[in-house]
């Protein structure tokens, strides 16, 4: 690369094996370190937030184009039907009429058993699989996800509106709160798409999300005991310790006949979801579980009515279409702030759910999803759901897959479940009148059970250990705290790791491997050998102010090891420090001070600094700053092969 031919000298030296590099000729050819072109301020800041807020470049399409095409791309942009709706069959339309229907068996039972979860009456749920569907049809990328309720959304909105206002004691205030919640939720994912602050999101780690859904599982199921022992007089709390404290105390509150009911239909759903597991192709299965079980039990209980006045059911439900709620939006108050509260913690857990379920589907089927465009469509459903009395929804993990593998192909498959829903709501909700709660606890102890994902916790134990501990810390906070601060303490543990990375970069030292001009960390590969008289670190990070004091210092630490070392195998004496620069992808105005005083604090030492491989923009800010001058000519190199092969010869040739 940088020199024509070389000499390697291998030699022993109390243990320590080193090598020479000498070139045999002195034509070695040096690679002159060049600034990247010229740019004007306005122009580097233009590329900056480009590559910031457009790194997947969404306005490529409209390049080269006439006004009018340009005006239809951006309507198939903001609603991607009037893309693929042209193109539409009927043998499409047959795949997603089946797909529809399906899920449509597992919306209903969800959507009243997570309202349930939410703390909102069963007939929320419900609404809330009609409106959201239809406006994620118009507006959402994805071709498969199934929208509604989910489990960790309801659990969190419930838990954290319970803290301060009961539904039993004030049901109006509370389904203001909820709503208004919603729509706060609803504005903030629609401005993260907008503005194009999706990476804000990304702030909730996959480590810390395993354990904040593991705690939250478990949290739910153990809140369902209430409905599956029957229990009236149940703690309002969401603990660990009170749930199990409360289900101890009111043992003479237990039903044999809901408890007999309960676990019965529990022990169903698992098996069919278990059936589902090890034969995917059989998913139907466990997908009309939940609306089998809610028909049986509700014939059984008719039936039995008579003998079974010890089993809690339903209720009426009001039959009719969403009825509007924009008069219930609550913006003045004392509980404004639980609402703004509320629905920023759900809107984010709600949308890292449906983009990262939305992709995962996307990515079977090598089709891409917009990140951005799907916040602004969960965004708009949820603004478009509070004003039609539904509560947070998002992309379900369970609708999708039942979804995906019935066989969807656009999200027409939507349509059709909302479509399901609309007739339930018209003319089935009496129906519902005898469906026991103990089987909706059931259902929702079913579907919070694949959140726990114990295995994904044993890969993090064995490949990051800081990860597991954040996964650890997270469930830990939600099990013996509360959801809330669980999160909480989720979202603190994930910038604490950036932070520690970012103010703690990894520093090693290089050897060469014999024969080649490739330099390698000689803790990783146990050829790559020490060259005399030099000290090869390569900084593995950005330089910011947050790290600028400790590379100094740990560079320093290196230099004194290295020299202690030479001392101690009585090796040729320490002469040049060379930094590879490659991993270094940026550098603030403190990285290039803490460089300049580095460079000072080792001449005074009579040892040289030397620079490898700076990258352009690096190089850029280098020079504006005028640190490079201070290195000289021979003080920037453009491989750390190079570097080695003109010193040793700039040193030979001294007298």
């Amino acid at each position: 690369m940088g020199m024509n031919s070389n000499r390697v000298e291998h030699f022993d030296c109390c243990h320590e094996t080193a090598i020479k590099i000498q070139p045999e000729t002195p034509m070695n050819i040096i690679h002159q370190v060049r600034l990247p072109p010229k740019r004007t301020t306005l122009l580097k800041l233009r590329q900056r937030l480009s590559e910031i807020f457009f790194p997947d470049d969404p306005l490529h399409r409209f390049k080269n184009q006439t006004w009018l095409m340009k005006l239809l791309l951006g309507i198939q942009y903001f609603f991607p039907i009037f893309q693929w709706g042209p193109q539409y069959s009927l043998a499409l339309l047959r795949s997603d009429l089946i797909s529809g229907l399906t899920i449509a068996s597992l919306a209903i039972p969800q959507g009243i058993s997570y309202a349930k979860l939410a703390n909102l009456p069963p007939i929320i749920g419900l609404y809330s699989s009609f409106v959201p569907p239809l406006v994620y049809s118009l507006l959402g990328s994805s071709k498969h996800l199934g929208v509604g309720p989910v489990s960790i959304a309801s659990l969190v909105m419930g838990s954290m509106l319970s803290e301060t206002v009961s539904f039993t004691q004030d049901p109006i205030l509370y389904l203001q709160l909820a709503f208004t919640a919603t729509f706060i939720a609803g504005l903030f994912q629609a401005s993260l798409g907008i503005l194009r602050l999706g990476f804000l999101i990304d702030f909730l780690s996959k480590a810390t999300l395993v354990g904040f859904m593991a705690g939250a599982a478990i949290i739910v199921s153990l809140q369902q005991l209430k409905g599956l022992l029957g229990i009236v007089h149940f703690t309002t709390k969401m603990q660990i310790v009170p749930v199990l404290v409360s289900v101890y105390k009111e043992k003479d509150e237990w039903s044999w006949q809901t408890i007999l009911l309960g676990f019965g239909f529990l022990a169903f759903l698992l098996t069919t979801r278990h059936i589902s597991m090890k034969k995917p192709k059989l998913f139907w299965v466990s997908a009309a579980a939940p609306l089998t079980s809610v028909i049986l039990s509700t014939i059984l209980v008719f039936l039995l009515r008579h003998k079974t006045h010890h089993i809690a059911v339903i209720g009426y439900l009001p039959k009719g279409l969403n009825p509007p709620s924009p008069n219930m939006l609550y913006f003045n108050g004392p509980y404004l702030a639980l609402a703004i509260k509320t629905g920023i913690v759900t809107g984010i857990l709600s949308l890292t759910e449906g983009i990262a379920v939305g992709r995962t589907f996307a990515s079977l089927k090598n089709y891409q999803v917009d990140g951005n465009k799907e916040m602004m469509a969960i965004g708009i459903m949820n603004i478009a759901g509070s004003c039609s009395s539904c509560y947070v929804t998002t992309g379900s993990f369970s609708r999708s897959a039942v979804n995906y593998n019935a066989g969807a192909q656009t999200a027409v498959s939507n349509i059709i479940m909302a479509a399901a829903v609309l007739v339930t709501l018209l003319f089935l909700i009496p129906l519902f009148y005898y469906t026991p709660n103990v089987v909706l606890a059931a259902i929702i102890i079913t579907a919070v059970i694949g959140l726990i994902d114990y295995q994904a916790a044993l890969k993090l134990w064995k490949v990051d250990k800081l990860d597991f501990l954040a996964c650890l810390c997270s469930f830990l906070g939600v099990l013996f705290i509360s959801v809330p601060l669980g999160l909480g303490i989720a979202v603190v543990i994930s910038v604490f790791k950036i932070l520690l990375h970012v103010s703690r970069p990894n520093t090693v030292v290089l050897g060469n491997i014999p024969g080649t001009q490739i330099f390698y960390n000689i803790n990783q590969y146990k050829e790559a050998l020490r060259v005399p008289s030099f000290l090869i670190l390569a900084v593995e990070s950005p330089i910011y102010f947050a790290n600028s004091t400790y590379l100094q210092e740990r560079i320093l630490r290196w230099v004194r090891e290295e020299e202690e070392l030479i001392k101690a195998n009585n090796g040729e004496s320490l002469k040049c420090i060379i930094l590879d620069m490659t991993a270094v992808t940026a550098i603030d105005t403190s990285g290039l001070e803490t460089l300049g005083e580095l460079r000072k604090m080792l001449d005074k030492r009579s040892l040289q600094l030397v620079l490898a491989n700076p990258v352009g923009n690096v190089m850029e800010k280098l020079h504006g700053s005028k640190v490079l001058d201070s290195f000289g000519v021979k003080g920037v190199y453009l491989t750390v092969g190079e570097a080695v092969a003109d010193i040793s010869s700039l040193e030979k040739a001294q007298p």
